[in-house]
């Protein structure tokens, strides 16, 4: 089996629905469906950030990793934190997992915030995903929650995180970008 880990926050996590309602759920069933040799792992963690990300990414390596899903810096956005500290983090992160497993494919989840803390910081914060993913060769899912994000009829109350519905729509956006690359692994 190969490992896809979906090393998140709040949205891989789930928040607020079962954990097989969430997006990375999804995608596995996508893959069974398939009947592919992929096993996804769901590392995702409430309120995670960037820097909670990097102490807790080598635990999540101890077993072989073939595509490493990054779903960070949402909740560094959400904070106001350094663009440049989130950005460091992420980068730390890719590092650590290539020199793990060198053969490793990368892909990342871009996010948006809202623009609270001024558009330099808003338009800042969305092309660093950009960035990275240029840099490090890695597949770019542009902004995880296309279709979602600001609509109230796909997300919780709290206007954050997504319905089943929503996680729905976001299994799909990731799936886009997800299922070329698995098709090169799986042969």
């Amino acid at each position: 089996m190969k490992t896809i880990l979906f090393l998140g926050n709040s949205l891989s996590a789930g928040y607020g629905l079962d954990p097989e309602q969430a997006f990375p759920a999804l995608v596995q069933k996508k893959i069974d469906s398939l009947q592919w040799n992929f096993r996804v792992v769901n590392a995702g963690l409430s309120g995670e950030t960037s820097s909670g990300g990097q102490r807790r990414v080598d635990w999540q390596l101890k077993n072989s990793v073939e595509v490493l899903v990054l779903e960070l810096g949402g909740n560094d956005g959400l904070r106001g934190i350094t663009l440049d500290l989130t950005k460091k983090n992420l980068q730390a992160i890719i590092d650590r997992v290539k020199t793990k497993y060198p053969d490793v494919k990368i892909v990342i989840a871009g996010m948006q915030v809202p623009p609270n803390l001024g558009q330099e910081y808003t338009s800042q914060f969305r092309a660093l995903y950009a960035e990275l993913a240029k840099k490090n060769n890695a597949r770019l899912i542009p902004f995880l929650l296309e279709g979602v994000g600001g609509d109230p009829k796909l997300n919780l109350p709290d206007g954050i995180h997504p319905t089943a519905a929503g996680h729905r729509i976001v299994a799909n956006n990731v799936w886009k970008v997800l299922l070329p690359l698995l098709k090169t692994l799986q042969g």
